[in-house]
């Protein structure tokens, strides 16, 4: 648009008012990419750099092999590199505590595990889960397991716990952590079962499969980091805490089979802060659910004996939100929640 200043200046007062105000108008309703130059426009596509992604657990484990799988997938498909940046510690949710302070600019992204929406009922934590966080898309979930070492005096669930009643509080049992899925599953089936266990954190998977490999504990309560060792003949599995046997182990009875109405289902995804822009939010969305397609993500994920559980932006937004209730429900059931 130009303005010819000579023309204007022959107007009357009037007119010149009327030509103005109608400028001023035209330039109100043009969007502020429309008052920019080009080149400066095309500086902002995302993502011109790298994007850090948050492994809340220790590397070696199971979850980390997991997540440098779909970073490495989303590389390819993004065109820029994912960073697995491993913090472990809190139960899982130090991810969710970075994104807080992060920028919402879709470059710092983390894991979503269930513990995110719980450990706000256990304690005072730093987020709130539907309030702080954008829920970008759900990948897959843990299928969890009460194993024990070959040489423990029971070699069956039912076993275990009669000789749990018989030597009450020496069964020791080990997670990846205080009010992990893995803690607090074990904690809910020992209530229902009667029985006391002591339960010893550990930092993440890795860590405690160190500790039952050697001889430290004679059970612990995990996700299929377990399942290679199991088929192995490393160690024992004694059930499995999900809704339904699994594919990879079809012998081996659920919990609920056994005897005890303990389910364990564990969906997890990507998230990042609050406040991203849903332009970004669906780059990322697409590009992650792309990863879902590559074989070496399937093969990474059918290692650990994970399933594909997707969901998009908005179904996962509304698991987040019903997940944080239920889980408030939960901890009160337990007798966990934290004091006001």
């Amino acid at each position: 648009m130009t303005i010819d200043l000579q023309t204007l200046n022959k107007t009357t007062d009037a007119q010149r008012r009327k030509a103005l105000q109608g400028m001023a108008g035209i330039l109100a309703g043009m969007s502020a990419p429309a008052l920019i130059s080009a080149p400066a426009w095309a500086q902002d596509k995302f993502p011109s750099k790298a994007i850090t992604l948050i492994a809340p657990w220790p590397p070696g484990g199971s979850s980390d092999a997991v997540m440098r799988a779909f970073a490495e997938s989303a590389s390819r498909v993004l065109g820029v590199s994912v960073i697995v940046d491993n913090r472990p510690g809190a139960g899982g949710t130090l991810g969710a505590t970075a994104m807080v302070n992060a920028r919402p600019d879709g470059y710092t992204l983390t894991q979503l595990p269930l513990g995110v929406y719980r450990l706000p009922h256990m304690q005072k934590m730093p987020f709130d889960p539907v309030k702080d966080l954008t829920h970008i898309a759900c990948l897959t979930g843990y299928t969890f397991g009460l194993v024990a070492t070959m040489d423990a005096p029971f070699k069956t669930l039912k076993e275990m716990v009669a000789y749990a009643k018989a030597n009450p509080g020496k069964v020791e049992y080990g997670s990846t952590g205080t009010g992990t899925t893995p803690h607090l599953a074990i904690e809910e089936f020992s209530q229902k079962a009667g029985i006391e266990l002591n339960h010893i954190p550990y930092k993440g998977s890795a860590e405690l499969m160190q500790a039952i490999l050697g001889g430290h504990i004679r059970v612990m309560s995990g996700t299929t980091e377990f399942a290679p060792l199991v088929k192995e003949g490393k160690l024992r599995l004694l059930a499995t805490l999900g809704r339904n046997r699994t594919k990879a182990f079809p012998d081996i009875p659920t919990v609920k089979e056994s005897g005890w109405d303990t389910i364990t289902e564990s969906p997890f995804g990507i998230g990042g802060p609050k406040g991203m822009d849903p332009a970004v939010v669906r780059v990322l969305h697409d590009a992650f659910k792309k990863t879902l397609e590559d074989p070496k993500v399937l093969e990474t994920l059918d290692r650990f004996f994970q399933p594909v559980i997707y969901m998009g932006t908005e179904e996962y937004t509304r698991y987040g939100q019903r997940t944080f209730e239920a889980e408030r429900a939960t901890i009160e059931r337990l007798g966990l929640a934290k004091k006001a």
